[in-house]
Order: C-alpha cells, then structure tokens, then sequence
C-alpha cells in the first residue's frame, strides 16, 4: 500500500458538476458513476468539493437556475450511487462516509451570481448542502471585487460584509480564492471562525494577482483556516509546468501558513476544456495564461498520487504529507481524523492521522 492511498485525501476544487449536467438528467448519475468514480478512486480520494460554477451565458437571468439544476445534480448522483459516495452537509456525515468506505461530497458555491445581494438565498443554498462559499470570480459582484481588479482597492460591499456574519451563523466556510486583494484583506478583518481558500497558490513564487500574498497566507492560518494549493498551471509558473513548480507553492505556504494550513484544490480544466471550449476559441486564455496546459499527468484525479510522490521526494515527511493531501481541509470541514474503510470500498485501509 502507497503512502498516499493510506491518507485521507481531500480535494477542495474540481468542476466536475459542469460536465455532469451538460448531459440528459437521465444519465447524470450514472455518467459520474461510469466516468468520474474510476478517476476519484484511483486517484485515492476521500473528499471531493464540487463548486457550482456559472457560466457568461447564463449569467444573470439563468445563474439561480442553473445553481439548482447543479444542486440537483449532486443530490442525483449521490441518492443513486449511494453505496459509493455520499453528499454531506457536516463534519459528522463526512466522517460518516469514510467510515463506511464512501467518497464524501461537498457542495461549494464558486462566485454568487445566484444570490447577487438576496442574501436570503444563502439560507435556502444552504439548506440544499451547500457548505462553501466564495464571492466572486475574477470581475466584480454585488459581494465583492474579484483579483483581476485588483486596481480599484475593492473591499466588501454592505452586501458582503452581511454575507460574512450569516456564512459563518450557518455554519458554512468563506472561501476567500478570487477574491481581490483588499477583498482578502476585508474578510479576515471579519471573520471570526476558519477561512478557506479553496484553489489558490503563492504569490510570492509566482506573481499572478490570483495569488495570495505572504500577509493573506498567515491571515488565513491565523483564522485557523487553510490554503489549498492549486494545480492551474498559469498561476503556478510562466515556464512549462512540471511537478516541482507545483510542490514549491505547496512548500512556500507551509513556510508561511505553517503545516496545518495547506491543503489540496485540483481545479482541473483539461475535460472541462476539452468539452465546453470550441476549436475556434482555442487556445483559451484565461487572464493572460493558457488555461490549456496541465501538469503531465495531473490532467484529472487519477494523478493524484504524482502529488504525494513529488513532495516525498522533496523531503516532506509522511506526517506532514497526509496533513497536506487531506487531514487540514478535513479539520475545517469539521470532520474527525481518517476513519478505517469499509469493506472493498477499493483504495486500501486507513489510518489516524496526526
């Protein structure tokens, strides 16, 4: 057995809703089951966040209604395959699932286009599972400024500054990845329980304004939150992306944060690319970087243990390892240590983890 199959792996970010319901809902659970399983599990994970992310083209008239059409989705594919996966709404159900062999998912809002300032959304949201929330992407919201506006010194709106309070009265993590950098800066003045940063890297290695800085990393660690490091080649380096670019972030937010505040969050875009993206728009370029390359091997959830193989190789020890791959996201999810796994649930036995 790999030291990474014997952690708890947790993967803060992977828009896999998005292919799901580009299909005929008739086959939306059974997609995930015969296309998006297999990868998970061979990638060893134990933990997946879904965001519901909302396209231009639905955005405004259709973004609260294709939310639900997302949301739904998940409640599909986990009521029928239930003996795989589970949706889980609280640290108590995650840890559940493991428990029973199960791949725990999580509902996450990227942006909130659906809610705009309707705040009273987030409660209905909320009740539907969702359990992360960011405020924006990269323009502005009704929330929020997004980093590619970096210019204008956004902070929170009134809007936002409410949304903060009723996040946390739910029960549900702010998730500060996109946002601007005073945005940043506003949220950690606020916030009084764990932040997450569900798909963001080190600005300090990579200069790209999707970055946090050192003063956001150690912000965020000081909520008793965690960063979790993302693989998007663009914001990881401008040469051609390899393993190591990938394991000198995770290195820097361990040196800054400190080792319980660094996690995992994919973000895939190969599949995602591949199926929505048009030959006459490629390449696509997404705020100045080719949104196109991937680290070899790290296309889908399947290289996952790449990951855990380069930070060995790096020196990192294995108890600092499985905190990265899953046991710090797991704390701020509210979930216990690694339970033992079911039965032929297919990725080996568990561990406790420090």
């Amino acid at each position: 057995m790999t030291p990474h199959h014997e952690a708890t792996v947790v993967d803060a970010h992977n828009d896999l809703l998005m292919l799901v319901v580009r299909r005929p809902r008739a086959v939306w659970a059974t997609y995930f089951r015969d296309h998006w399983y297999p990868q998970l599990r061979e990638g060893g994970v134990d933990v997946q966040v879904l965001p519901v992310f909302i396209d231009a083209e639905f955005r405004p008239e259709g973004a609260l209604r294709e939310t639900l059409r997302m949301v739904e989705a998940a409640h599909r594919i986990a009521e029928a395959n239930a003996d795989v996966v589970a949706l889980c709404r609280d640290g108590a159900e995650i840890d559940a699932a493991l428990a029973s062999g199960r791949i725990a998912l999580v509902l996450a809002l990227e942006g909130c286009p659906q809610v705009d300032d309707d705040l009273e959304l987030l409660h209905t949201l909320s009740r539907l599972g969702v359990r992360v929330v960011s405020f924006t992407h990269f323009g502005r919201s009704m929330l929020a400024d997004g980093s590619a506006e970096d210019a204008t010194g956004g902070r929170l709106t009134r809007a936002g500054v409410e949304a903060v309070g009723l996040l946390e009265a739910l029960d549900v993590l702010v998730d500060v990845s996109h946002l601007s950098r005073s945005g940043v800066d506003h949220v950690l003045e606020l916030a009084t329980r764990p932040v997450i940063a569900t798909h963001s890297s080190a600005h300090a290695v990579h200069r790209h304004h999707r970055n946090l800085v050192d003063d956001h990393l150690r912000g965020v660690a000081a909520t008793g939150g965690v960063v979790c490091v993302t693989f998007f080649a663009g914001f990881l380096t401008d040469d051609k992306p390899t393993l190591d670019h990938l394991v000198d972030h995770v290195a820097h937010v361990v040196a800054v944060a400190g080792e319980d505040h660094v996690g995992l969050g994919s973000d895939f875009m190969s599949e995602v690319i591949d199926e929505k993206v048009p030959a006459c728009d490629r390449p696509l370029v997404v705020e100045g970087v080719d949104a196109e390359i991937a680290i070899p091997g790290l296309e889908g959830p399947a290289g996952l243990p790449l990951v855990t193989d380069a930070l060995l190789r790096r020196g990192f020890p294995e108890p600092l390892v499985r905190k990265v791959l899953g046991a710090n996201v797991l704390r701020v999810l509210g979930a216990g240590p690694r339970r033992p796994r079911g039965p032929g649930s297919g990725s080996g036995g568990g561990i406790a983890l420090s």
